[in-house]
């Protein structure tokens, strides 16, 4: 496609060239130090970051930290995936950076800290595009309210990268289980909207009791 070729050479002369991005701690947010005009900043992972051009809404642009591991196992997964509604697509990849399909949405993480109701059809959304995963063979990894959205009214996994660990990861099960004990009955039918503080101390808890009970 011309408009990838476009793209790409915007990628390769401007954006790469200029942008300033460093990774202290594989468990702590990239730092972003600089981003050429007129690149959008969309997310900042703990190993890339996600951006997109103006004139290519279409398209997300990630961009992994130098030094960090990933994107070997995010290319394998999208070539295995290929197409299905609950995932990005993959238009283009390099040893550093990848060409996706741009999800224009909100992460349920940012619903809940917004006071936006969750359907639970968008679990359910969720839940067949992990069945469809696991039906490839793969393994679905560090499915979290940061990394699952929803678009367009439907729920999308944003992060498929780890999908190929194949330790066991009770991320997406637990959330569920949250969802439907807590959520469900308490929050979602006068949903308010809860500071991010609140929801960083429930993330750091969360951490230490999975780690107490692994």
């Amino acid at each position: 496609m011309e408009e990838i070729a476009i793209l790409i050479n915007y990628i390769d002369n401007d954006l790469l060239s200029n942008i300033s991005i460093k990774s202290v701690r594989n468990s702590e947010p990239i730092q972003v130090k600089y981003i050429p005009v007129p690149w959008i900043l969309l997310g900042v992972g703990n190993y890339a970051v996600v951006l997109m051009h103006p004139d290519f809404p279409k398209y997300a642009i990630k961009i992994y930290a130098v030094g960090r591991p990933g994107i070997e196992e995010e290319i394998k997964v999208y070539g295995i995936i290929k197409e299905h509604p609950a995932f990005s697509k993959c238009f283009y990849y390099t040893d550093n950076y990848l060409i996706l399909k741009r999800l224009k949405g909100k992460t349920l993480y940012s619903c809940i800290k917004e006071g936006i109701q969750i359907p639970e059809r968008i679990i359910k959304d969720i839940d067949e595009g992990l069945k469809y995963a696991r039906s490839l063979g793969l393994n679905p990894h560090d499915v979290h309210a940061k990394n699952v959205m929803i678009v367009n009214n439907r729920g999308v996994v944003a992060d498929i990268s780890d999908f190929t660990k194949i330790d066991d990861c009770r991320h997406w099960k637990d959330f569920k289980k949250a969802y439907y004990k807590i959520y469900i009955p308490f929050i979602y039918k006068f949903h308010p909207a809860i500071p991010e503080v609140c929801l960083d101390s429930i993330r750091r808890w969360y951490r230490l009791f999975r780690k107490i009970h692994m």
